[in-house]
């Protein structure tokens, strides 16, 4: 598995953006990532039970990382066509703001190594990118337990201050001295 310090690989996918006939898909690339932070979120499958709580909840939640200059990208290894049909039969699914990408040959899941082992779906594992394209944080949880979009904040307002926080640091407290 990559893990932190280390570059993210290079992609070019499809996602879906979007309800509106003609306008449902455009390409996802690494490059367009580049010069912002970024979440990057991977669920095992769609039409399943946990993912639409953790998806929405990213959705519920996606004003408060554009406000930190961060992009979001959810990703399964499900086509863009599955992805679409979800979201149109999903009420929680079908407003969501950010681009719900298809790793349908898992190329990035296998390239980041979170495809689980037995059942070949991506683990529910979660990467904060960094400007540079440098991963700063990984989480990874297993098929059965769901994620905390809280936690993914917390951590993100962590590394964007580039100082030294705590455990249990949140936005807005003191962070510690080096010496």
């Amino acid at each position: 598995m990559l893990t932190v310090s280390q570059k993210l690989p290079s992609f070019n996918l499809k996602g879906v953006v979007s309800l509106e006939q003609g306008k449902e898909f455009h390409d996802v690339k690494s490059e367009n990532l580049q010069g912002k932070w970024a979440v990057l979120f991977f669920w095992p499958m769609d039409f399943t039970f946990i993912c639409p709580t953790e998806i929405a909840g990213f959705g519920k939640r996606y004003r408060d990382f554009k406000d930190r200059d961060c992009e979001v990208l959810g990703i399964s290894t499900d086509t863009e066509y599955v992805h679409l049909a979800w979201r149109k039969q999903h009420p929680d699914l079908r407003d969501l703001p950010f681009t719900m990408v298809a790793d349908t040959k898992r190329e990035l899941s296998q390239a980041l190594g979170v495809l689980h082992p037995q059942e070949g779906v991506a683990l529910r594992a979660t990467f904060i990118v960094d400007p540079n394209g440098i991963i700063r944080h990984v989480g990874v949880n297993d098929l059965s337990v769901g994620r905390s979009v809280d936690e993914v904040l917390r951590v993100l307002d962590a590394l964007q201050t580039d100082e030294l926080c705590p455990c249990n640091w949140v936005k807005g407290q003191p962070t510690l001295e080096a010496g």
